[in-house]
């Protein structure tokens, strides 16, 4: 029981030494971690501080470099865009002296053109004055029907020659001025003829053009329209334009010698137009006429080429039978050419074998020394 209970005791006793060296030991091993703890935070703030040191004059050497090559590189960026500056200050400098020459030029061009100009306005307003003028002289004397019969003479002989047709080849001039005679007679193939007349009513459309009223304007247009058809039928009722007994065509023209006075005709009254080609009259401006008498030139031409071509078919003809006939000629002669050359060789082979002969008897005879009897006859045709 005793020794039971010392078991115990002894037991507890060395579990209390166990805890209190372990306690001892814990606590001189937190004492020595503590220890270890400052001094490894003493050599890191040793070796931080040493590091930082160290870094810091790595970091400020770095620094200092790279602000020196970055400020080298802004001074060689600045130059080149001084550079570049001046340069476009340079050329806004050429640019700006050039566009002041120009304007220069063009102000004193401005002077010269204006002063041309003025110039030319003095020149237009004489003109016009004379214009005017000669107007004026040209619209009294359109009211002389003397006068408008040789005004549209002059038009149709300057379209005629234009043309190219030629008087009393191509046509015919009425020599004397009258009423109810053609003025020019066109000749046209197979001995046809057409007439043309120049004499056309003027007065009425002179009058409505310098009317200064609604009403007279009205008036002397319709007077001028009647007067062109009254124009129209006294060309047909006169056989002096057409007859065919004179071989003329069924129509005749009639010249109108201005543009305006047609298109007035063609805006006015439309059916003038249709009504004139009823009664085998053609009313021809200057513009159509031209194509009129283009188109009897062509006829012309195209009637002379079909003669012509007759004729040479005809020649062609006369020279395909005597062609016929010298070639018989030919081959008569090339055949007796022929036989002649062949009697020529027959004799020039005969010829040149006697004679061959003979000079060799004469040659063989020389050589022997001998002599040639002259009353000796020889067989030269024995060869």
């Amino acid at each position: 029981m005793n020794f039971a209970l010392g078991i115990v005791i002894g037991f507890v006793l060395g579990a209390l030494i166990v805890i209190i060296i372990n306690f001892i030991l814990q606590k001189q091993k937190r004492r020595e971690q503590e220890n270890l703890i400052q001094n490894m935070e003493k050599s890191f703030e040793a070796l931080s501080k040493r590091a930082l040191s160290e870094n810091t004059n790595d970091f400020l050497d770095l620094a200092e470099q790279r602000l020196s090559k970055q400020t080298q590189d802004g001074k060689n960026e600045l130059e080149t865009k001084k550079l570049l500056i001046d340069q476009t200050l340079t050329n806004m400098k050429s640019e700006l002296e050039n566009v002041n020459t120009l304007v220069k030029n063009l102000e004193k061009d401005r002077e010269k053109k204006f002063g041309e100009l003025t110039s030319t306005l003095d020149k237009t307003d004489t003109l016009m004055e004379k214009l005017q003028k000669t107007t004026s002289q040209l619209s009294a004397a359109l009211y002389n029907t003397k006068i408008r019969g040789q005004w549209g003479e002059r038009m149709a002989e300057d379209i005629l020659n234009l043309v190219g047709l030629k008087e009393n080849v191509n046509y015919l001039k009425q020599k004397t001025s009258g009423s109810g005679r053609p003025d020019y007679t066109f000749l046209l193939p197979k001995n046809l003829k057409v007439n043309m007349d120049v004499k056309f009513p003027l007065n009425s459309y002179l009058y409505y053009i310098n009317s200064e009223t609604e009403s007279d304007r009205n008036k002397h247009k319709t007077q001028f329209l009647k007067d062109v058809r009254s124009r129209i039928v006294e060309v047909t009722k006169s056989r002096d334009y057409i007859n065919p007994e004179e071989n003329t065509v069924d129509y005749v023209i009639i010249f109108i010698p201005n543009e305006q006075v047609y298109n007035f005709i063609n805006e006015n009254d439309g059916k003038l137009l249709d009504d004139a080609l009823t009664n085998k009259v053609i009313l021809c401006s200057p513009i159509t006429l031209y194509a009129v008498l283009a188109i009897i030139r062509q006829a012309l031409d195209n009637f002379r080429l079909e003669t012509s071509s007759k004729e040479i078919l005809l020649l062609l003809k006369e020279f395909d039978k005597r062609w016929d006939k010298f070639a018989e000629s030919l081959i008569k002669m090339g055949k007796k050419i022929d036989e002649t050359k062949k009697e020529y060789e027959e004799l020039a082979g005969k010829c040149q074998n006697q004679l061959g002969t003979c000079l060799k008897k004469i040659y063989d005879l020389r050589e022997q020394g001998g002599m040639i009897d002259q009353d000796q006859e020889y067989d030269l045709d024995e060869e």
